[in-house]
């Protein structure tokens, strides 16, 4: 059963920049799909941010984030990245780490995705 735990949330003004961390436990992270999502508030929508399929380490994002964000993955430590520049106070939000099971490329669906974090909070102020 893979476990996921994300870290790296914290407040910053706009302009600044964050990183998030998602260590995958409890299963070899290979040909997945890894993604983050985020949640603006409560009985908001679930919105996928960015994704990566391990094997290929093809990438897709949110229109909202591109050119903004990266995800990217260390095979060696099992863990996957947000890197997030130019953040605006419309980022802020809980995000969340997610994994699908192996051969599945899940895109930014949710319902695709098998293993959930508990979160991290992102606060953007202006």
């Amino acid at each position: 059963q893979m476990q996921l735990e994300e870290s790296g949330g914290g407040s910053v003004q706009a302009g600044g920049s964050l990183r998030l961390s998602c260590a995958a436990s409890g299963y070899v992270i290979n040909s997945n799909s890894l993604a983050w999502f985020r949640r603006q508030g409560p009985g908001k929508e679930l919105e996928g941010v960015a994704t990566i399929y391990t094997d290929s380490g093809d990438t897709s994002y949110a229109d909202s984030v591109k050119g903004r964000f990266t995800i990217s993955q260390d095979n060696a430590e099992n863990t996957v990245y947000l890197q997030m520049t130019t953040l605006k106070p419309e980022d802020t939000a809980m995000y969340y780490c997610a994994a699908s099971a192996s051969f599945v490329r899940a895109g930014l669906m949710p319902s695709r995705y098998l293993f959930w974090g508990r979160g991290t909070q992102v606060t953007v102020s202006s």
